[in-house]
């Protein structure tokens, strides 16, 4: 069965959502050396977080590209997440949700959070025709994912290769149960 166009896909219990990042060398000891993230990372640029195990290979090139050669699994409280999403605005333009290109600009300038839908990845990097969200946090909301929203870190670097030749299966993601007016404001499609 084809999934949705925009559906969160994800690896989570009930309590945590795991989602991906890529860092340096220097960002991703400091943050598994602390449990948390400190400096050198930034809490005052954006960060995005992707729910996508794949897609978060595609865009590291499997931690192969400068500044991404660790690939870091960060297990983040659902209700942060949720939080997170009801903060949003989405990225770009939608007619449905917009009244007018001026309307989303205003609204992209008050939210602390942005909501980016891009083509799911095969195993080989190929694009999906359906789509995976992508969460940038800025301001108060990466903060908040660092001070209380993340609850662990693990490295995943080392078990990349063997995924990557299917010699060990990839994350288990299934359909994220997102909250109606959640999946309204980022138009998520069910």
């Amino acid at each position: 069965m084809t999934p949705p166009v925009r559906q969160v896909r994800a690896s989570f219990d009930a309590e945590s959502i795991t989602v991906y990042q890529a860092f340096s060398h220097e960002i991703a000891e400091a943050a598994l050396s602390a449990g948390r993230f400190v400096a050198p990372f930034s809490l005052s640029r954006m960060t995005w977080v992707k729910p996508s195990f794949l897609w978060m290979m595609y865009r590291s090139g499997w931690a192969s590209k400068p500044g991404q050669e660790r690939v870091l699994a960060v297990r983040m409280s659902r209700a942060g997440f949720e939080e997170a999403l009801s903060e949003s605005c989405l990225s770009h333009f939608e007619p449905t949700l917009h009244a007018d290109h001026d309307t989303w600009r205003e609204q992209l300038g008050d939210c602390p959070t942005r909501v980016q839908w891009d083509p799911e990845r095969t195993l080989d990097g190929q694009p999906q025709a359906h789509r995976s969200l992508q969460l940038g946090l800025s301001g108060s909301a990466v903060a908040r994912y660092v001070t209380e929203w993340t609850r662990g870190i693990e490295d995943i670097t080392g078990t990349l290769e063997r995924r990557r030749r299917g010699l060990d299966p990839l994350p288990d993601e299934r359909p994220y149960p997102l909250p109606a007016t959640v999946a309204q404001k980022i138009a998520a499609t069910t």
